[in-house]
């Protein structure tokens, strides 16, 4: 995967995960209307029409992923992942921050839950899905950590703010997960193994893989925004980042 230095922008680089899953995020109205039209979000907007992009930060050992939009209509954490660039941009940053803040732009322009009618957080494990594609990008980049940010709606599943994890084959999952759930007040949901209760997670598939990675909800209808949604998976993402001492 190559990487790219965007001059107008210091110390942020984009690659693509892949180039059929772009979109037009601003006929998703709820989603575009809670966006702030900087210099830098108009950059990620437009660049999300022709894929999957993966923007990165810094240049440390340590290599940390925060993906959101996994499922199209959970749109709190899509915008919080921008926000979180945003404040992060320019900034001296002693290890490499990669950022997936649509990671199917298609869908999120159609304010849908699935990809071509594939739950992604279903099918990391099948070859060549969009999620599968996503697996591979933090393999082939030696991603050591995942945080993948979704918001979760009344009487479905899991209902409540929480933080997945399992504790084995990947016992950081367990910790990391601990660690957010304590700092912004929410519960932790841990399977003994990953993978135990269905396949195909960007989580569970990470921890299979031995690449700790936890899953962040907050409360939020599907397809909407409420107030403090943003603010909550914002602070879930900063929260990770500092178990890592960002």
């Amino acid at each position: 995967m190559l990487f790219k230095k965007i001059d107008e922008f210091e110390n942020l680089e984009i690659a693509y995960v892949c180039d059929f899953s772009g979109g037009y995020i601003s006929r998703n109205k709820q989603l575009f209307g809670n966006i702030e039209l900087n210099k830098l979000n108009q950059f990620i907007l437009e660049k999300s029409v022709f894929g999957t992009p993966i923007f990165k930060m810094g240049r440390g050992n340590k290599k940390l992923l925060i993906l959101s939009g996994i499922h199209g209509n959970e749109l709190s954490p899509q915008i919080a992942n921008l926000r979180l660039m945003n404040e992060l941009i320019g900034n001296d940053i002693d290890l490499s921050l990669y950022f997936i803040p649509f990671a199917a732009p298609k869908s999120s322009m159609n304010n849908e839950r699935t990809f071509n009618s594939l739950d992604l957080n279903r099918s990391s494990h099948i070859k060549n899905s969009l999620s599968n594609l996503i697996l591979n990008a933090v393999l082939d980049l030696g991603i050591d950590f995942v945080g993948d940010f979704h918001s979760t709606a009344i009487n479905s599943n899991p209902g409540f703010e929480s933080v997945f994890s399992s504790k084995s084959p990947s016992p950081e999952s367990f910790l990391i997960a601990n660690y957010v759930a304590r700092s912004v007040g929410c519960d932790v949901i841990s399977y003994d193994f990953a993978g135990s209760s269905y396949k195909g997670a960007v989580e569970d598939v990470c921890n299979l893989k031995k690449v700790p990675a936890v899953t962040c909800e907050v409360l939020c209808p599907f397809g909407n925004v409420v107030r403090g949604s943003v603010d909550r998976s914002y602070s879930q993402m900063k929260s990770f980042l500092d178990y890592f001492g960002v």
